[in-house]
């Protein structure tokens, strides 16, 4: 996939998380996003792309993340063991359904 694209990806990404957390809640937010939305070819790419250029393009919170990827991806690499499972942020998923809603939407 285009590196730029993976770039601004991960901007938008952040941008949306850095609204509703403080910075590093957002990191960790945003390395929670990436590890269960994205392909492992997207993040591989990324996390390479991080140690090779340093982040250059991403905006602090997400070179944060993809750090956190990164150490991750390599402590799982050197013990064998499958990188940790991506948590629920707090904000996330917390809203009740909107009883008036026939798709069981909610109000937010």
């Amino acid at each position: 996939m285009n590196i730029d694209l993976l770039i601004k990806m991960s901007n938008e990404i952040t941008a949306f998380f850095v609204g509703e957390h403080d910075e590093q809640a957002a990191t960790t937010a945003v390395a929670n996003h990436l590890r269960r939305y994205w392909d492992p070819r997207m993040r591989k790419q990324i996390i390479a792309y991080y140690e090779e250029r340093q982040g250059a393009g991403l905006v602090d919170i997400a070179k944060n993340a993809v750090a956190q990827l990164a150490a991750q991806s390599k402590a799982a690499a050197s013990t064998g063991a499958p990188p940790p499972p991506a948590s629920l942020a707090k904000s996330e998923f917390k809203k009740t359904p909107d009883p008036a809603d026939p798709y069981g939407g909610d109000a937010g």
